[in-house]
């Protein structure tokens, strides 16, 4: 993250813009309407404009003489300055400003120079007192603006009447209920629900009888219960994840995760949710199976709504149902919530479809994870005519995967592929055949987690790959 985003109070503060155009006078209108006091320097634009004619009014806006250099400006207002605008046409003129800010320490942003910028100025969404902000960067302002549309949609225009609203009955809630658990959950049923529908509608005073009455209900409860919810995060891409997926990991109180979700899903979830790592590696685990089951009991019996995050899906080969039943067992309640396991993921954007009406009209999926080289395995099943198998956990495995599928009697030429970090950025497909892959494997120096895929559709990815 190379910015920081930053809401600063800004009101009476004092900025130097110097230029003109259509971006002066924008940029020009935003310092005033966030409160700051403005000079202007070779600023030409329409003064009858309402905003421009007030501030000069107030005193709010102040126009530099033309004949007016920068470095007598230097002598006037520098040391007043909170930020500095570098909006002109001349390139030398701006060059200018950001040498007299760099030397007087005050933040200079260059219109559509961010390599000169201290600061951007980001694509803004006003539901007053709510404020979004968007930025891409300076790299294509456009996609800021196309970002600030979709958010636009999505945020009615009274949401800002509703933060207004419900911070003048945050000292009831407050009163009323003590623990800061059962105060999130009260807000999020109310801003999410009946309450923030009548403010939308302008009903205030029905909106806020209902607040009310919700309120009485729950601080009237002697206690709350916690909850735990089994999530599966899919193989690896963000974008895989389900709609409800998303929305229980924005609730969750605290998080307990497996080593294979990816930085970029743990952003995901709620910003202040207490994160604990419980990932497993071959033969290294973080913690055992078993602490973990009593581990999401115990902290939801605490009264906290508790997000177990796994990769792929949590009833394939996820040990999902171990860890409900230790629930179930404790009279805890939880929500299952499926995703998209690694086979289906790892196929589709490897180009290989795990069924074709050509080539196989079957799929098992099996544990590669074997614990002895002689792998108690049903070998005999495996080897049949229009199948595919997909291998989990098995890249440690693999040569003795391959060698045991060729003495049941399949043909050292069946197709095999080696999907690598399936789905994500840095996925890898490799491919052969039962006599040659392990040797393609060790060549191709692929690493965990690797799913393989046998079968004949493995020959389609040469068409039908697109992930690539």
């Amino acid at each position: 993250m190379d910015l920081l985003p930053l809401f600063f109070k800004v009101k009476q503060k004092t900025a130097l813009l110097v230029g003109n155009g259509v971006s002066a006078t924008r940029k020009c209108e935003l310092l005033l309407r966030s409160g700051m006091a403005v000079y202007a320097l070779d600023f030409e634009t329409d003064l009858e404009h309402e905003l421009f004619a007030h501030a000069l009014k107030a005193g709010q806006l102040t126009l530099l003489d033309k004949a007016v250099n920068l470095n007598a400006v230097e002598a006037r207002i520098w040391s007043k300055l909170f930020v500095c605008v570098a909006a002109s046409e001349t390139d030398a003129d701006n060059m200018e400003l950001v040498r007299l800010a760099k030397h007087h320490n005050v933040p200079c942003n260059v219109l559509s120079r961010e390599d000169l910028s201290d600061f951007l100025f980001p694509a803004i969404i006003d539901r007053s007192p709510i404020i979004a902000a968007v930025s891409s960067g300076g790299e294509l302002p456009i996609i800021s603006r196309l970002l600030r549309s979709k958010i636009e949609t999505t945020l009615p225009h009274k949401y800002g009447r509703l933060a207004q609203i419900s911070s003048s009955l945050k000292a009831n809630v407050s009163e009323r209920i003590n623990n800061s658990n059962a105060r999130r959950r009260f807000w999020e049923s109310q801003l999410e629900g009946r309450f923030a529908d009548l403010v939308f509608t302008g009903d205030e005073s029905a909106a806020q009888k209902v607040f009310l009455e919700a309120l009485d209900k729950q601080s009237s409860k002697a206690s709350f219960s916690g909850e735990v919810y089994l999530v599966g995060a899919g193989p690896g891409d963000p974008d895989l994840l389900t709609f409800k997926a998303l929305r229980l990991m924005r609730q969750a109180d605290v998080v307990l995760y497996d080593r294979l979700i990816s930085p970029q899903i743990l952003s995901l979830v709620r910003q202040d949710a207490e994160l604990i790592n419980v990932g497993k590696e071959r033969s290294k685990h973080t913690l055992p199976q078993e602490s973990i089951n009593e581990l999401l009991a115990k902290l939801a019996k605490q009264g906290r709504r508790v997000l177990r995050l796994k990769g792929g899906d949590p009833f394939i080969f996820g040990r999902g149902g171990e860890e409900i039943e230790t629930l179930a067992q404790h009279g805890v309640p939880f929500q299952v919530v499926p995703g998209i396991t690694a086979a289906a993921g790892c196929g589709a954007y490897a180009g290989i479809p795990l069924t074709h009406r050509d080539y196989s009209q079957s799929v098992r999926f099996i544990t590669g994870h074997l614990k002895t080289d002689s792998a108690e395995l049903p070998w005999q099943d495996f080897v049949q005519n229009n199948q595919t198998l997909v291998f989990y956990m098995g890249l440690m495995g693999l040569e003795r995967i391959a060698k045991a599928l060729m003495e049941h009697g399949m043909s050292k030429e069946m197709p095999v592929a080696l999907v690598s970090k399936g789905t994500t950025r840095d996925q890898k497909v490799v491919t052969g055949n039962l006599e040659t892959i392990y040797a393609v494997c060790r060549a191709s120096e692929i690493k965990a987690p690797t799913i393989i895929i046998v079968g004949e559709v493995v020959k389609l990815r040469d068409k039908l790959a697109w992930d690539q």
